[in-house]
Parts: structure tokens; sequence; C-alpha cells
């Protein structure tokens, strides 16, 4: 086998990994109810994240299973807009799914405990370890896929699940200042799947700036922070997969294709 695959594979071999002791301070904060203006981690106040300032819904809004709902009625007004003009539904179905995962789909989820056999289908009722956290809400988001086969593979293949290998941007070895300026060269604001060497999540890149959402071992949560100080995005690499700018994966959104989980 290759050395650099190897050595790939092997970061990526595990989802999610058990957090480290925290003190009771980090405990006490982890179980905060999620508000307004979401902490990021247990520093400074300068280190928090204002839903107003940056245009993103933190608070869970309307019914969770209605919301379910509508998205597979719009889905289908968007599988007839392909018959007509397949460029406007696939740029019209990636901002879709952009607003629909971060203001509306994931805002139901903050709060809800992380464990790392976690794997509730329900928001805050029961646990969530971080690969089902993303393919959980992936399905709920109607993408065709099996949460559980997905959930149970190492970064690596949840990112090819979702973009083919030679399209994935992967970073080794390197500073969080450095991965922002790489990803800012060749993303555009979205929504990303993130694999790293024991967890992953959903990066959200917006004016520049990197988010990251995820069911945090840390904090013992589902929570956005900024990814630059997470404690859970450190990482000796880094693998990445579009989503909500990823054409083929809208288009088989669009067309309810299901997706295979690579394994």
């Amino acid at each position: 086998m290759n050395r650099f695959l190897y050595l790939i594979l092997l970061c990526l071999g595990v989802s999610c990994t058990k957090a480290p002791k925290k003190t009771a301070a980090t405990t006490e904060t982890s179980k905060k109810k999620v508000t307004e203006t979401l902490e990021v981690a247990e520093t400074t106040p300068k280190n928090t994240l204002d839903s107003i300032a940056l245009g993103i819904n933190f608070k869970p809004k309307g019914n969770y299973n209605s919301i379910k709902q509508t998205v597979k009625s719009d889905r289908a007004y968007f599988a007839r807009m392909l018959q007509q003009n397949k460029e406007k539904a696939i740029d019209s179905a990636g901002n879709y799914l952009y607003h629909k995962l971060l203001n509306e789909i994931v805002p139901h989820w903050y709060g809800t405990p992380w464990d790392f056999n976690g794997h509730t289908d329900i928001p805050n009722d029961g646990e969530i370890a971080c690969g089902y956290f993303v393919s959980t809400t992936l399905r709920h988001l109607n993408f065709r896929l099996n949460r559980f086969k997905m959930a149970q593979q190492g970064g690596l293949n949840e990112a090819i699940t979702l973009q083919p290998k030679n399209e994935l941007k992967i970073y080794r070895n390197i500073s969080q200042d450095q991965l922002k300026a790489k990803l800012n060269k060749v993303y555009t604001d979205g929504l990303y799947f993130v694999g790293l060497s024991n967890h992953v999540g959903y990066v959200l890149i917006k004016n520049k700036e990197l988010y990251f959402l995820h069911s945090s071992y840390y904090d013992d949560k589902v929570m956005i922070e900024k990814a630059a100080t997470s404690p859970c995005f450190q990482s000796d690499i880094f693998v990445f997969a579009e989503i909500t700018t990823n054409r083929q994966l809208i288009q088989k959104w669009i067309q309810h294709t299901a997706i295979p989980i690579h394994q």
C-alpha cells in the first residue's frame, strides 16, 4: 500500500475519540442551554458567536418533523426545475441546502449530548456521536444514504462517500492560519464535511472565517464554534469534502439517487 495512503487511513480509522478529563468548570459549561449567543469553548468573552452579526440562526425554530417533510416536498420542486434548466436547478438547490442545514436542521441539534456510542435520531433526545451527527442531519436533509453505515466509517471513507477521492482536499501537518488561507483559495462560502485524525464534523466557511459544527467530545454536546480555537479541531490531518457546493452531490439529492457508503 502506498505509504501516504496508509498514513491517511491510519489517521482516519476512527471518527470520534473519547474526551480527555475536563475540569468541573468545563463540565458545567457543557450543560448550559444553547442561547442566541453561543460560547466558543471556555475562554474569554471575545470568543463568542453572535447570531445576528453572523446572520446565522442558533435557536431551533418550528417543528423538526415538519421541517423534514418540507424538505421532501421542496426537493420535488427542484426535480422539476432540473428538467428545464439543470444549471439553475443545481445552483438554487445548493443555496437551499445550505440554508436548510445551517439554519433549520442543525439548530435543533445544538446542545444534544455527545456520547462515543450515541446514535439518536431525535435532536436533544438521547445522545449523538460525531459521525452520527453528520450522517443523521444529512439523512434528515433527505440525502438518500444509510446513516448507520456512514457514521461507522472513518473520516476518509465518509469524505469519499460524499465526493470522489481525487476531488477531496487533504492537508497534513498544517497550522490553523495556513489551513484557513488554503481553504479560502479553493473554496467559497458554504458547508463542508471535514475528517480529522479522530473526529468529524461540518466546517462552515463564511466571509473567509472557519466555523466548526460538530458533536464535541470535549464539551460533550453538539455546538458551533470558531474552528481555530476549537480543542477538537486540532489534528495532524484534515480531509475536506464539499457538500453545499458539490454539484454532483446536489444533483443526487435532487434526483433522490442512492448514495453508496464507501468502505
